[in-house]
């Protein structure tokens, strides 16, 4: 007989596996550290396999077994099942009409997702989830299926059978660096001209890969994924970055963008949806607003 698991049982045992201790899972789960254990136990005896090796000490962090890291993701995909069920039902219930939820690369999330949902919504009752993030980790929730659709690039097409990629915007790369730098002065400027400055990469920087100024990535010393604390780097003079248009903080007075006219890098921003999988009805709408926009 198949066992029959418990959600509660599963948040017990993915929060002691995440924060490597009962007892923090105990405070975060607002039980007692026996309390938990006695609901591992019994989780662990439905599955007939331990989920955590043994412990030495009272001071060593709990670790799962082989069988306990083979069953946590898998433990993740129940618990957010439910929840978006739940989330669902209970919208339902409140006579609501629907949730809709949906993933941005900041630059698109910013710059036209504001008006295309102000003028999409209306005064409609619709519940919108606006998750923005870079384009790997917005794919990442398509994929799980945290999200209804993605806005985001796909880098590798070829490589990504399993979604399927509708084109919406298009922007070029270009340098950004403060106004007083020396750069500041071109109209447009040639990659090997960045090579003499310090130069900061970002999750936008891949798209140099395959082109000729490619070698810039290794030129690169510094990594920051994070816009808002791009920005602040640029700003204090610490160094370059290349970054596409859209990505570009318009309201920022202390920054320029320079168009890089040698190698031209165009990036291809779309909806990003996996194949052979209906969209639910506000999800589908909302794509078809969005074509629809480009289309006038």
């Amino acid at each position: 007989m198949l066992p029959e698991f418990k959600i509660t049982q599963l948040r017990h045992f993915v929060w002691v596996a995440e924060l490597k201790g009962f007892h923090v899972a105990a405070e975060k789960a607002h039980r007692t550290q026996p309390a938990i254990s006695l609901s591992i136990r019994d989780l662990e005896n439905k599955l007939g396999e331990a989920l955590f090796e043994k412990r030495n000490s009272r001071t060593a962090k709990t670790e799962l077994t082989p069988f306990g890291r083979h069953f946590l993701p898998r433990a993740k995909e129940l618990i957010a099942h439910h929840d978006r069920i739940a989330e669902d039902m209970t919208l339902l219930a409140e006579h609501k009409t629907g949730h809709l939820r949906l993933a941005s690369v900041p630059s698109i999330a910013s710059r036209f997702l504001p008006e295309l949902l102000l003028n999409f919504i209306g005064d409609s009752e619709l519940h919108v989830s606006v998750f923005d993030d870079n384009s790997g980790a917005v794919l990442k929730m398509v994929e799980n299926q945290q999200v209804d659709f993605g806005i985001a690039s796909l880098f590798d097409e070829h490589d990504q059978s399993e979604k399927h990629f509708t084109p919406v915007w298009e922007d070029k790369l270009g340098v950004v660096c403060l106004k007083e730098h020396p750069l500041a002065a071109s109209r447009e400027l040639h990659w090997r001209e960045l090579q003499q400055y310090r130069l900061i990469s970002n999750g936008t920087s891949r798209l140099l890969a395959g082109s000729e100024a490619e070698p810039l990535l290794a030129h690169s010393q510094y990594y920051i994924s994070n816009m808002i604390s791009l920005i602040a780097m640029l700003e204090a003079g610490f160094g370059i970055t290349t970054l596409p248009w859209y990505a570009f903080p318009r309201d920022n007075t202390r920054l320029t963008f320079i168009p890089l006219h040698t190698p031209v890098v165009t990036r291809r921003i779309g909806i990003i949806r996996l194949n052979n999988k209906s969209l639910p009805p506000p999800a589908q709408a909302l794509v078809d607003f969005i074509l629809a926009g480009q289309q006038d």
